[in-house]
């Protein structure tokens, strides 16, 4: 039994003449189009990776910040 991977459901469902082609083996014509599409999703990816990390590192410091003003105010309070 063949596995179906979301990729071929995609490719089926935005072209099924397309996805036929690739099932009987045929090369794309447009090989360089889809290596930049390639090297344009690798970049994203990169980009929402770096995102989620400075997001949480922000969200850190912010901590950090909030303990230091804590810690601060605890000292100037007490004599």
């Amino acid at each position: 039994m063949k596995i179906i991977r979301a990729s071929e459901i995609g490719s089926y469902q935005y072209c099924q003449r397309s996805w036929w082609y690739q099932l009987q083996g045929y090369v794309s014509k447009n090989q360089v189009e889809l290596s930049e599409g390639s090297e344009y999703h690798l970049q994203h990816g990169r980009a929402v990776y770096r995102a989620g990390y400075l997001k949480t590192l922000a969200g850190w410091l912010l901590c950090l910040a909030l303990a230091g003003m804590i810690y601060w105010l605890i000292g100037t309070m007490l004599p």
